[in-house]
């Protein structure tokens, strides 16, 4: 069988015409360098190289006579793992992603516009749905790799990476009830006012109800409501006081047209995470475009 490494250590030392030299270009020691010489050497039988004053001289029988072939054979293998890298760097094909809207316009639009920059042959497929929808396109190969709200219940065949984006939890109001935005208020007294909610079976609304349940406290929504935009639109006109993450909510907060309410106890943080399919083959583009979640964690 071909050892490659001792004809690169071959070639080396001819083009250096020293042992030492070679040994610094290959960062490996000068008799690790004389003990592959001697390897090839004794594997072909012939001698390679004449020790002169000048350095190592490829010999007339053995050196000289398979150098082109070693360069040009080098040569083929450099230029196979140039197309490999190339091929890697310019990644193909589509990814396909699970997602809210919500988490898709505040969380994932910008990194797919990055990524696109990148590697501008990589096709997406966006497929927006709630948390429990979006899970079960992922575990029917609908999805190659899905963004959902935590927590969730663990499952055997999926992969979780979490915390790609911290969501806080936090009670709005408009200025029909500027009472509210005067100090800290108790969860209880926001019973005294009419509250918009999301709908029972998303992860935020569950994520509330158990941590009130864990108070003793009780809220009944006034209004369910299946999109962050439409509570937004809804507490800027009114209607009631909303919870929403922050960060959905951040510009309008900016712009004082709502106003947080702050609370005792706040809510707790959640989160969004990643979920891959446990088992399936990963892709170079969904690898690269996972990767710049995991270098974030």
């Amino acid at each position: 069988m071909v050892n490659l490494d001792l004809y690169r250590v071959f070639y080396t030392v001819a083009k250096s015409g020293s042992l030492t030299k070679a040994a610094e270009e290959l960062y490996i020691s000068q008799p690790a360098v004389s003990r592959s010489i001697k390897q090839l050497e004794t594997q072909l039988g012939v001698s390679l190289f004449t020790r002169t004053h000048r350095g190592m001289v490829l010999s007339a029988q053995g050196g000289k006579v398979i150098f082109n072939e070693v360069e040009r054979a080098l040569g083929l293998l450099g230029e196979a793992e140039n197309r490999i890298n190339e091929m890697k760097n310019s990644a193909t094909g589509t990814i396909r992603i699970g997602a809210s809207d919500t988490i898709f316009e505040y969380f994932l639009a910008d990194k797919i516009v990055e990524f696109h920059e990148r590697f501008p042959a990589v096709k997406f497929e966006l497929m927006a749905d709630f948390t429990p929808d979006t899970i079960e396109k992922l575990k029917a190969d609908k999805c190659d790799v899905a963004f959902v709200n935590l927590p969730i219940s663990p499952d055997s065949d999926l992969k979780l990476y979490g915390n790609c984006m911290r969501l806080n939890d936090i009670f709005i109001t408009g200025d029909k009830y500027p009472e509210l935005t005067q100090g800290a208020v108790s969860l209880a007294k926001l019973k005294e006012y009419p509250l918009i909610m999301m709908d029972q079976n998303t992860v935020a609304r569950r994520s509330l109800d158990n941590f009130l349940s864990s108070l003793g406290v009780e809220l009944q929504p006034s209004i369910e409501v299946g999109s962050w935009e439409l509570m937004k639109r809804l507490v800027l006109r009114g209607m009631g006081v909303g919870v929403i993450p922050r960060e959905y909510a951040a510009r309008r907060l900016n712009e004082q047209t709502l106003f947080e309410v702050k609370t005792d106890p706040a809510l707790p943080v959640r989160s969004v995470g990643m979920l891959l399919p446990k088992n399936a083959p990963v892709s170079y583009a969904l690898h690269s475009f996972i990767e710049t979640f995991q270098k974030g964690n």
